[in-house]
């Protein structure tokens, strides 16, 4: 099945990569919303990291955010060959666009030239108010982060819950134009971003393949399905595509 979706890679000139929490678990970013994840452990979370709660305390919710989140907020952790694998695709492709679920920059990290951050970024922060932005850097170096401009309270990148999806257009876009979808990482079970294969197999006619440790709800929109480990599956891809 790996030595088709190499095939595949191969030929097209145009590849959209979508990639979840599996793609930053090599990198040990934990998956916080596995079985086993933070966001499992308890569900005042999802409150707590909700645009609503920004709003009615922006203080408290920046302690929360960061209490939460300290693990990504570190910063200590690098790309993997994962998001090497993906960037190395560039080398003789016209485009390869990365439409990511993922808040940890990893992909950005890893040189990827188009990256669509479709949940936001943790690596930054902006002003409500007048739309000034803010470096993680600066984020990190307040207990609550103001804007030096106007003094309103900074709201994080990350999309929290109750915020609108900005990027779904752009993922569709990049969609209508490429050649093979690949998706890695990912149970595809939050929506919208569920939706893009659907799209990408029902509206645009493409081909597809899925990569991900479990079988997910979305298997049968695939042409081909690996269930197996990332880290090996993007070995013998590499592998692979170098013989070809």
């Amino acid at each position: 099945m790996l030595k088709d979706v190499a095939s595949k890679l191969k030929k097209a000139n145009s590849i959209v990569v979508l990639t979840g929490a599996g793609v930053s678990t090599a990198s040990g970013i934990p998956d916080f919303r596995s079985s086993e994840g933070l966001w499992s452990e308890d569900e005042s979370r999802e409150y707590y990291m909700s645009s609503d709660y920004f709003y009615h305390d922006p203080v408290d919710f920046w302690n929360k955010y960061k209490t939460i989140f300290q693990m990504k907020l570190l910063k200590d952790y690098t790309p993997n060959p994962v998001h090497q694998f993906i960037k190395e695709l560039e080398s003789d492709k016209d485009k390869v666009t990365v439409i990511t679920q993922n808040v940890d920059g990893l992909h950005l990290a890893a040189d990827s030239s188009h990256v669509i951050e479709y949940h936001g970024t943790l690596n930054q922060a902006s002003c409500p108010e007048c739309g000034e932005s803010y470096s993680l850097d600066y984020v990190m170096s307040t207990e609550t982060p103001y804007c030096q401009n106007c003094g309103a309270v900074l709201k994080p990148d990350v999309l929290l819950f109750g915020d609108m999806i900005t990027a779904h257009d752009e993922a569709e876009q990049a969609i209508q134009t490429a050649d093979f979808l690949l998706v890695m990482g990912t149970s595809l079970m939050v929506t919208p971003f569920n939706l893009l294969p659907h799209y990408a197999k029902q509206e645009v006619g493409m081909e597809a393949a899925l990569i991900n440790r479990e079988p997910t709800v979305k298997d049968r929109l695939f042409d081909y399905v690996v269930h197996d480990d990332l880290s090996s599956s993007i070995e013998k891809l590499r592998s692979y595509l170098s013989s070809l």
